[in-house]
């Protein structure tokens, strides 16, 4: 994030709804030298690659040592009766629709969903910090970083807060929508009937002729791959990402007679546009996008979700990576436990081109490119993510890991 120019003395956030958030964050906080600490780096703009998702907000902190680190946030997100009950209150006002429609929270929103028993905003309790840093504060600056940075998109979109309590702005907007009609519909006298006729009937009387058949569809040159559950516009934001990648790609053919994704399989294609997008969870273009595609080639979003990661750290040799264990010949794996016996590391477990830390958090992968792609795993799971850029060494590739 880019560095923002303020006092010590000014208030983080401009809204009253991202200041609240940051008072929940100060009243978690017991010492203040950590807090500044984080206020700083928000201000310097050591926070990169915000992530929110339901529930959870990720974000990558610099601090003092090149590697950065892992600051995450957690918040309860509103069961389905709680989401019920919030959007009823909230359609009953068209106010509230309008508000959030030009991104602004009034204070009577939140005193709505008060009334009914709904908490929007979270107070110290609520919030689970942790991060990757040795560091045993709660929070740590790292953490108290990514809150005061988190301030700052709540001011641009309270979207995002709710988006962590549970729900996209897309989702909630269609529901608010549809809610909204209702209860003015009910409070609306009922309109005398309209006598109508079937459309196919009056088309009859007229004797107008049937629609032409469509023109063919026209063979494309180097046959890309295509997303045929794709028809209709389901998804217009999506649809839209999808149209001026094609016509990006169209321009190089036409240019160059060259396809500068040829070779690549659907999946592959897939997880290239997902990846183009510079991160998840933020706006409505950004989750239709995933859900189309994800859609399109038969997976689900984690799947999604963890091939981005994979492409983002390797390109396609990462994606194979990921998906694709193998046996490499003798040479640079098998000098690789040695090398890492000597730079003081246990001894790691091989499985097929895999190297994993005997605690089971760590995880070396050695590639057909010749490098090591780091992995990491919450303990006692098998759900392995990508993690740290490649390395040509393996001691090199586990040190960027684990932050040495």
């Amino acid at each position: 994030m880019p560095a923002r120019t303020s006092g010590d003395d000014e208030p983080f956030a401009d809204s009253w709804w991202g200041r609240a958030w940051v008072a929940a964050l100060e009243a978690l906080s017991m010492d203040g030298a950590r807090l500044a600490r984080g206020r700083d780096y928000a201000d310097g703009g050591h926070v990169a690659a915000v992530t929110v998702t339901p529930g959870r907000v990720v974000a990558y902190v610099h601090g003092s040592r090149p590697r950065p680190y892992r600051a995450e946030l957690r918040l309860r997100i509103f069961a389905d009766a709680d989401w019920e009950t919030f959007l009823d209150a909230v359609a009953a006002r068209p106010g509230h629709l309008a508000a959030l429609l030009t991104k602004e929270m009034p204070h009577s929103l939140a005193d709505t969903a008060a009334a009914a028993g709904v908490v929007l905003l979270p107070g110290a309790n609520d919030l689970d910090p942790s991060c990757s840093c040795p560091d045993r504060g709660w929070p740590c600056k790292h953490v108290a970083a990514l809150c005061y940075q988190m301030a700052r998109l709540l001011d641009s979109d309270p979207f995002v807060l709710l988006l962590l309590r549970g729900r996209g702005e897309r989702e909630l907007l269609e529901d608010l929508g549809r809610r909204n009609a209702a209860h003015s519909a009910r409070e609306r006298p009922a309109a005398p009937a309209t006598p109508s006729v079937p459309a196919q009937e009056a088309l009859a009387e007229r004797f107008l002729p049937p629609l032409p058949a469509p023109f063919p569809t026209q063979p494309h040159p180097g046959q890309p791959p295509s997303y045929p559950s794709l028809p209709g516009g389901r998804e217009p934001l999506a649809l839209d990402q999808l149209a001026t990648d094609a016509a990006g790609r169209a321009h190089a053919l036409l240019t160059t007679g060259l396809d500068p994704l040829a070779g690549l399989t659907p999946w592959q294609d897939a997880v290239r546009l997902a990846a183009a997008r510079p991160t998840a969870g933020l706006t409505a273009t950004t989750r239709a996008l995933y859900r189309e595609l994800a859609s399109a080639t038969g997976r689900n979003i984690t799947d999604l979700a963890r091939a981005v990661a994979a492409w983002r750290q390797g390109g396609a040799d990462g994606l194979a990576v990921l998906e694709t264990p193998w046996d490499p010949p003798a040479g640079p794996f098998d000098r690789a436990r040695p090398a890492l016996a000597a730079a003081g590391f246990p001894r790691f477990q091989p499985w097929r081109n895999h190297l994993t830390h005997p605690g089971g958090t760590l995880q070396l992968r050695f590639g057909h490119d010749g490098r090591w792609y780091g992995y990491e795993s919450d303990p006692g799971q098998d759900e392995w993510w990508p993690r740290a850029a490649p390395d040509s060494d393996p001691v090199g590739a586990l040190l960027e890991l684990s932050g040495g």
